[in-house]
């Protein structure tokens, strides 16, 4: 099974081009974004591919403005576009005014592609190689059963053009596996998403989940205490994008709703942490010099050295607060964009976080109910284990783990060297020294 991808890019620029044409002498300025994408999966039911699926499609979001109004309409049928410009502008007019300076300029026409690999096509082809690498992978440890997994491979091409002159056209692929096990009443996952098919790694990903499977069980019961901690990279970022970076927001900030209004240049975390946005970063499956607007994208310091330097804005937040945006526009699916981040990268003391007797959490559950405003926190930890001479030792049974992130900052002690990429975040492992955890012993 092969999903056509021959798809005519002329055709799909001459369409912006006409609607922005059209717009013209209807609004002060137009935007258009123009995608399409195709792609092919396979899904496992316990060892076997259960199903297999293809699909494709093309959207259109246009935004437009007229007397510091603004006004989105979407569609996933280009054919109507018409349509979908005629009901951006009437939802211009019912809108509130607010301020406005413009859309980005730019004479030049510019590509993107830094996140393609133009080997890569939505074929079904590679998938059951992709499944039978997993598989052996998970073979290479006894006891464990695949529960579940999935291979997915995915094409994208999209068109960002204003009346200001801007018009890019990015390319970009993804390819992802992931594999679920269990052993007795132990269970383990793994993932991996790349850009190049070429970079994935499915014997590691079937190797993990079954690692954890299957020394996960008869796990020993925790005295509840303060113990210092290793959260790996998938535990971590899950903390950091409940609390920390949405308090980064300069939304948030100028409508009260972050910790951190009115603390712009103090000291928020211990002078060895920084955090920044780097949409560039050569580490990032999401590469593009651009966000959703058309603003370039930079090296954008948010915590440097412990300080406060920076918060992220796209231009409608930037406009309303009387700042400047910092490219930090970005577009889920074919909505309106708003603000958020491309790449949010977390640097610390470099250490061998293993060294010494601590517990061990590879992922949280109940993140996304940590409080942003206070930063306050409990979560269940998930395939924690006891570290001892440098290695996970003992599981154990049951932990929560509780306390604020905001003060986390200053109980971590240092960062692993090797760091992971989740979705729009790089990520080490931390140590954090004296957190509370609930146990039942």
């Amino acid at each position: 099974m092969t999903v056509s991808f021959d798809f005519n890019y002329d055709a799909a620029e001459q369409t912006v081009q006409s609607i922005l044409a059209k717009a013209v002498p209807l609004v002060d300025e137009a935007e258009v974004y123009f995608a399409t994408s195709a792609s092919v999966s396979a899904e496992l039911k316990r060892d076997k591919i259960s199903i297999g699926s293809e699909s494709h499609g093309s959207a259109v979001a246009i935004r437009v403005i007229k007397n510091g109004k603004i006004g989105v309409s979407s569609t996933d049928s280009v054919y109507f576009w018409e349509k979908c410009l005629n009901a951006a502008i009437s939802s211009a007019r019912l809108s509130d005014q607010q301020p406005w300076d413009g859309l980005p300029s730019d004479s030049s026409k510019k590509e993107g592609n830094l996140s393609f690999d133009s080997s890569l096509s939505p074929d079904s082809a590679p998938l059951g190689d992709l499944i039978d690498r997993m598989r052996a992978g998970a073979e290479s440890e006894q006891g464990a059963m695949i529960t579940g997994g999935a291979a997915s491979l995915s094409s994208h091409y999209s068109v960002l053009a204003n009346t200001n002159g801007l018009f890019n056209t990015n390319k970009s692929t993804s390819a992802s596996v992931m594999l679920e096990t269990i052993a007795g009443n132990s269970t383990g996952y793994e993932s991996d998403h790349k850009y190049r098919l070429s970079d994935l790694d499915p014997e590691h990903v079937g190797k993990t989940a079954a690692w954890f499977s299957v020394h996960g069980q008869d796990g020993e019961e925790l005295e509840t205490g303060a113990y210092d901690i290793i959260l790996a990279p998938e535990a971590f970022s899950s903390l950091l994008e409940a609390t920390i970076i949405p308090a980064l927001s300069g939304r948030s900030v100028h409508m009260n709703r972050s910790v951190f209004a009115g603390r712009m240049g103090e000291m928020i975390a211990p002078e060895h942490l920084s955090i920044y946005d780097d949409g560039m970063d050569v580490r990032s499956v999401f590469r593009c010099p651009w966000d959703a607007e058309g603003t370039s994208v930079s090296h954008l310091p948010l915590i440097e050295h412990g300080k406060l330097v920076s918060f992220y804005y796209d231009l409608k937040s930037a406009y309303q607060f009387s700042e400047k945006t910092t490219g930090n526009a970005v577009r889920y699916g074919a909505g309106a964009p708003s603000s958020g981040v491309h790449n949010i990268v977390f640097e610390g003391p470099i250490m061998d976080v293993m060294e010494e007797k601590c517990v061990y959490a590879r992922n949280v559950v109940g993140a996304h109910t940590a409080n942003p405003m206070t930063g306050d926190f409990s979560v269940e930890l998930s395939s924690p284990f006891f570290v001892e001479e440098g290695e996970l030792q003992t599981p154990i049974r049951t932990a929560m783990l509780s306390g604020n992130v905001f003060e986390m900052l200053h109980a971590l002690e240092g960062c692993s060297k090797e760091t992971r990429v989740f979705s729009r975040m790089i990520i080490p492992s931390v140590r954090c020294t004296g957190m509370s955890v609930i146990g039942r012993g």
